[in-house]
């Protein structure tokens, strides 16, 4: 008996259904992304600058002069501090919190809902309204005054503690999104598992290192990586409350540093090649924490 052919074209008709859904998707992506990439790649190697029309070619000069520019290992150091800080205490707090969270009954529900409204809000209205609270006469300072603070910190006044001021409004805001990630992960996590373990007479330490945080592991994968680039891409934040002061660069960051200079500076070459090294630098160590972690999610 001969069997039933596929109807004439339905492969064709498949592709061109295909073709139809991801190419709309796809010209965006290169014309708005891919596109404007190998551009400020190209104007990297040239000298452009909008109050001079004559633009040339300088090779990898530009770089060169990063690495010997102060004022730009200054700013790498302020960037790798706060991203270090951005990845590391809400993700720490995330999942404590998420652990006391995980339960049932309203209050947990309107609890989360409490945590999650700041991923929700602009970083710029965030930054707006932490700037209010926390300046020299901000609404912190009247309360420590009161309660018989002489002289309180200045939050963003003072070059040593400012960077710092920074990135806790940062963790503030994003530790919401790790909170509703490491719940939706331990929702995942079988109570079988935790029972038998209960059974054989771990303790809640030993059943969350032995089942909970095996289990886990690609929300905190997530979370890593998120916050991390979230720290190198770090600009409203320092725009808003300290425009990359108080002093010189105290709280410059990668991405703040590019526009100053591209823009603002109208530096178009020079500002490129920043832009392009920390392309370059983000793309390497998201990789590099990726692979690590997926690693780790293995193993486990």
């Amino acid at each position: 008996m001969e069997r039933a052919r596929p109807p004439i074209g339905a492969s064709g008709g498949g592709t061109y259904r295909f073709l139809v859904f991801a190419l709309p998707g796809a010209a965006v992506y290169v014309g708005l992304v891919l596109v404007p990439m190998v551009m400020a790649i190209g104007t990297s190697t040239t000298d452009r600058n909008e109050f001079r029309p004559a633009t040339h070619f300088v090779g990898l000069r530009n770089y060169g002069d990063l690495f010997s520019d102060p004022a730009y290992l200054l700013t790498l150091r302020n960037t790798l501090v706060l991203t270090a800080i951005v990845t590391i205490v809400p993700n720490v707090l995330g999942l404590a919190i998420a652990q006391l969270l995980d339960r049932r009954g309203w209050a947990f529900n309107a609890m989360r809902a409490v945590f999650f409204v700041p991923v929700v809000l602009s970083s710029v209205v965030v930054s707006v309204i932490w700037e209010t609270i926390i300046t020299d006469d901000g609404l912190l300072n009247r309360v420590l005054r009161g309660l018989g603070v002489a002289h309180p910190p200045g939050w963003l006044s003072d070059p040593g503690i400012a960077l710092y001021s920074v990135a806790w409004i940062m963790c503030w805001q994003m530790l919401g999104l790790c909170v509703v990630i490491y719940l939706a992960g331990l929702q995942g996590v079988p109570q079988e598992l935790m029972e038998a373990a209960a059974i054989d007479g771990a303790g809640p330490v030993a059943r969350f290192r032995a089942v909970t945080w095996p289990m886990i592991a690609p929300a905190i994968t997530i979370c890593t990586v998120l916050l991390m680039i979230g720290g190198f891409k770090a600009y409203d934040q320092v725009k808003v409350m300290t425009n990359g002061g108080p002093g010189i660069g105290t709280t410059t960051t990668l991405a703040f540093d590019v526009v100053v200079t591209g823009i603002d500076g109208a530096h178009i070459g020079y500002g490129a090649a920043k832009a392009t090294l920390m392309l370059v630098l983000i793309a390497a160590v998201s990789f590099a924490a990726l692979r690590l972690l997926r690693r780790r999610e293995v193993e486990l």
